[in-house]
């Protein structure tokens, strides 16, 4: 703790005193007053507690005799508890609004105390899980219930990934197909993205081959996610044949731009976000 806190409030009293009528001398001694609480503001913020323990107990005294003189012995600690290293408990929060990543109104969250304070405490974007809390926002969920903007935490983050998505749909170059939904499964899958069949919407026209002229050209499918939200997703279609002779190979396909099979859809394939960005190398200089 601060020593003579007395003598620290009249010296703040004695800055806040005006001593003068200039403009400029008053600026500057306002600011002199800032920095000082600035600094109080530190000193207390950095304070830490330390948990000690005598490693030498001290010895007893009788009742109103005069106690033992403290040895050198006495004055030796063992460290028991640094609050600083200390892990903190997180703090159990319910959102008061839609935050992005976490969740609708009423949704209770338990986050690492600097987190909880930077991003949700501060901006007022949650409040304490306690009783009345819980009780006053998840009956305000309850009554904006067909206002959420959205079904789920995830679903905004997994509608930007899947819009951002290019899926290679490899079909046969010998034997004839119709495309289906249970092709865009199985590619889907094949990029590590699970879907049942009854979420993806195809296009309109159909879509069959062999047919080289649809090499490597996009189209899309529209993913339905939680029956609520929809997401257009880029598709772009390959050939293939156990014959390594007549497989047709293309370098780093992923990055090159595609037509699409149905010019209709060109400007919905435009809008979706960009599938490939060029990173820049860093460059180091010797």
């Amino acid at each position: 703790m601060l020593k003579f806190p007395r003598l620290l409030v009249n010296h703040v009293k004695a800055l806040a005193t005006p001593t003068s009528s200039s403009n400029a001398d008053y600026l500057s001694q306002q600011t002199r007053i800032i920095k000082l609480f600035s600094y109080l503001f530190c000193f207390n913020f950095l304070q830490n507690t330390f948990i000690l323990k005598r490693r030498n107990p001290v010895p007893l005294h009788k009742k109103n005799s005069k106690p033992h003189r403290l040895r050198t012995r006495h004055f030796i600690y063992d460290l028991v508890e640094d609050t600083n290293v200390k892990k903190k408990e997180p703090l159990d929060l319910i959102l008061t609004q839609y935050v992005a990543g976490f969740g609708n109104v009423g949704t209770r969250v338990s986050l690492h105390p600097t987190t909880a304070y930077s991003k949700l405490l501060l901006p007022k974007l949650a409040d304490y899980a306690t009783p009345e809390n819980i009780e006053k926002y998840t009956k305000l969920a309850v009554d904006q219930e067909g206002d959420k903007p959205f079904s789920s935490s995830s679903v905004e983050k997994t509608m930007k990934y899947l819009s951002r998505k290019r899926i290679s749909i490899v079909m046969s170059k010998d034997v004839p197909w119709t495309l289906e939904k249970w092709h865009i499964k199985a590619n889907f899958r094949k990029a590590g993205i699970y879907l049942p069949e009854d979420s993806i919407t195809m296009p309109v026209k159909p879509i069959s081959g062999p047919n080289l002229d649809l090499q490597g050209k996009e189209f899309y499918v529209t993913i339905t996610i939680n029956n609520r939200e929809q997401v257009k997703v880029r598709c772009n279609l390959h050939h293939w044949t156990p014959e390594s002779s007549s497989q047709i190979y293309v370098s780093e396909f992923w990055k090159l731009p595609a037509d699409p099979i149905f010019p209709e859809d060109k400007p919905i394939l435009d809008s979706l976000p960009p599938f490939w960005i060029e990173r820049k190398k860093k460059t180091t200089h010797c």
